[in-house]
Protein backbone atom coordinates (compact mmCIF):
# COMPACT_ATOMS: atom_id res chain seq x y z
CA UNK A 1 0.00 0.00 0.00
CA UNK A 2 1.26 3.48 -0.87
CA UNK A 3 1.00 5.93 2.03
CA UNK A 4 1.42 9.69 1.94
CA UNK A 5 2.33 10.87 5.44
CA UNK A 6 2.01 14.62 5.97
CA UNK A 7 3.69 15.69 9.21
CA UNK A 8 6.03 18.54 10.15
CA UNK A 9 7.28 17.08 13.44
CA UNK A 10 10.41 14.92 13.09
CA UNK A 11 9.67 12.89 16.25
CA UNK A 12 6.16 12.04 15.00
CA UNK A 13 7.63 11.02 11.65
CA UNK A 14 10.14 8.75 13.38
CA UNK A 15 7.35 7.17 15.46
CA UNK A 16 5.38 6.47 12.30
CA UNK A 17 8.40 5.00 10.50
CA UNK A 18 9.12 2.79 13.52
CA UNK A 19 5.52 1.56 13.59
CA UNK A 20 5.61 0.76 9.87
CA UNK A 21 8.87 -1.15 10.21
CA UNK A 22 7.26 -3.48 12.77
CA UNK A 23 4.39 -4.46 10.49
CA UNK A 24 4.32 -7.68 8.49
CA UNK A 25 2.90 -5.95 5.41
CA UNK A 26 5.40 -3.71 3.71
CA UNK A 27 4.18 -0.30 2.66
CA UNK A 28 5.67 2.37 0.43
CA UNK A 29 5.98 5.60 2.40
CA UNK A 30 6.15 9.09 0.93
CA UNK A 31 6.60 11.95 3.36
CA UNK A 32 5.68 15.62 3.15
CA UNK A 33 6.43 18.22 5.80
CA UNK A 34 3.38 20.40 5.06
CA UNK A 35 0.29 20.70 2.89
CA UNK A 36 2.04 22.60 0.11
CA UNK A 37 4.69 19.91 -0.28
CA UNK A 38 1.99 17.22 -0.25
CA UNK A 39 0.01 18.95 -3.00
CA UNK A 40 3.15 19.17 -5.14
CA UNK A 41 3.66 15.42 -4.71
CA UNK A 42 0.02 14.65 -5.55
CA UNK A 43 -0.13 16.98 -8.56
CA UNK A 44 3.15 15.70 -10.00
CA UNK A 45 1.28 12.57 -11.09
CA UNK A 46 4.28 10.37 -10.26
CA UNK A 47 2.61 8.57 -7.38
CA UNK A 48 -0.90 8.51 -6.05
CA UNK A 49 -1.16 7.12 -2.55
CA UNK A 50 -3.72 4.57 -1.46
CA UNK A 51 -4.24 6.58 1.73
CA UNK A 52 -3.14 9.90 3.19
CA UNK A 53 -2.31 10.38 6.87
CA UNK A 54 -2.49 14.06 7.73
CA UNK A 55 -1.50 16.19 10.71
CA UNK A 56 -3.64 19.28 11.27
CA UNK A 57 -1.20 21.65 12.96
CA UNK A 58 1.48 22.47 10.40
CA UNK A 59 3.20 25.64 9.20
CA UNK A 60 2.54 27.30 5.83
CA UNK A 61 -0.66 25.34 5.14
CA UNK A 62 -2.51 23.60 7.92
CA UNK A 63 -4.36 20.32 7.53
CA UNK A 64 -7.81 21.85 7.11
CA UNK A 65 -6.58 24.15 4.35
CA UNK A 66 -4.93 21.15 2.66
CA UNK A 67 -8.17 19.14 2.90
CA UNK A 68 -10.16 21.96 1.30
CA UNK A 69 -7.84 22.01 -1.71
CA UNK A 70 -7.57 18.22 -1.92
CA UNK A 71 -11.33 17.66 -1.87
CA UNK A 72 -11.95 20.30 -4.56
CA UNK A 73 -9.53 18.61 -7.01
CA UNK A 74 -11.36 16.28 -9.44
CA UNK A 75 -8.61 13.65 -9.76
CA UNK A 76 -7.45 13.29 -6.16
CA UNK A 77 -10.52 14.17 -4.09
CA UNK A 78 -11.42 10.52 -3.53
CA UNK A 79 -8.15 9.58 -1.85
CA UNK A 80 -8.97 8.35 1.66
CA UNK A 81 -7.55 10.85 4.11
CA UNK A 82 -7.15 10.09 7.79
CA UNK A 83 -6.38 12.94 10.16
CA UNK A 84 -3.70 12.02 12.71
CA UNK A 85 -3.52 14.84 15.22
CA UNK A 86 -3.14 15.95 18.82
CA UNK A 87 -6.14 18.27 18.42
CA UNK A 88 -9.12 17.26 20.52
CA UNK A 89 -10.95 20.38 19.36
CA UNK A 90 -14.50 19.37 18.42
CA UNK A 91 -14.69 22.16 15.82
CA UNK A 92 -11.62 20.73 14.04
CA UNK A 93 -13.13 17.25 14.08
CA UNK A 94 -16.49 18.41 12.69
CA UNK A 95 -14.87 20.61 10.04
CA UNK A 96 -12.70 17.73 8.85
CA UNK A 97 -15.67 15.40 8.53
CA UNK A 98 -17.65 18.11 6.69
CA UNK A 99 -14.83 18.38 4.17
CA UNK A 100 -14.81 14.61 3.69
CA UNK A 101 -12.17 12.74 5.67
CA UNK A 102 -12.14 8.97 6.14
CA UNK A 103 -11.14 9.09 9.81
CA UNK A 104 -9.92 11.23 12.70
CA UNK A 105 -7.38 9.78 15.11
CA UNK A 106 -6.03 11.55 18.17
CA UNK A 107 -2.37 10.72 18.73
CA UNK A 108 -2.00 9.00 22.11
CA UNK A 109 0.87 9.93 24.40
CA UNK A 110 2.10 6.36 24.98
CA UNK A 111 3.99 4.87 22.04
CA UNK A 112 2.36 1.45 22.54
CA UNK A 113 -1.11 3.01 22.16
CA UNK A 114 0.05 4.95 19.10
CA UNK A 115 1.40 1.78 17.52
CA UNK A 116 -1.83 -0.14 18.21
CA UNK A 117 -4.00 2.59 16.67
CA UNK A 118 -1.83 2.98 13.59
CA UNK A 119 -1.55 -0.74 12.95
CA UNK A 120 -5.34 -1.05 13.16
CA UNK A 121 -5.87 1.79 10.68
CA UNK A 122 -3.30 0.47 8.21
CA UNK A 123 -4.59 -3.10 8.42
CA UNK A 124 -8.13 -1.86 7.73
CA UNK A 125 -7.12 0.19 4.69
CA UNK A 126 -4.92 -2.61 3.43
CA UNK A 127 -7.98 -4.84 3.00
CA UNK A 128 -10.43 -2.11 2.01
CA UNK A 129 -11.82 -2.49 -1.51
CA UNK A 130 -11.33 1.21 -2.35
CA UNK A 131 -7.56 0.75 -2.04
CA UNK A 132 -7.72 -2.25 -4.38
CA UNK A 133 -9.71 -0.30 -7.00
Amino acid sequence: MNILFIEDDLIETMKFQRTLSKMESKHVLTEAKNGEEALEILQSGKMLPDIILLDLNMPRMNGIEFLGILKSHPKIKYLPTIVLTTSENRDDLLECYKIGIAGYIIKPLKYEDYETKLKTVLEYWNINELVKA
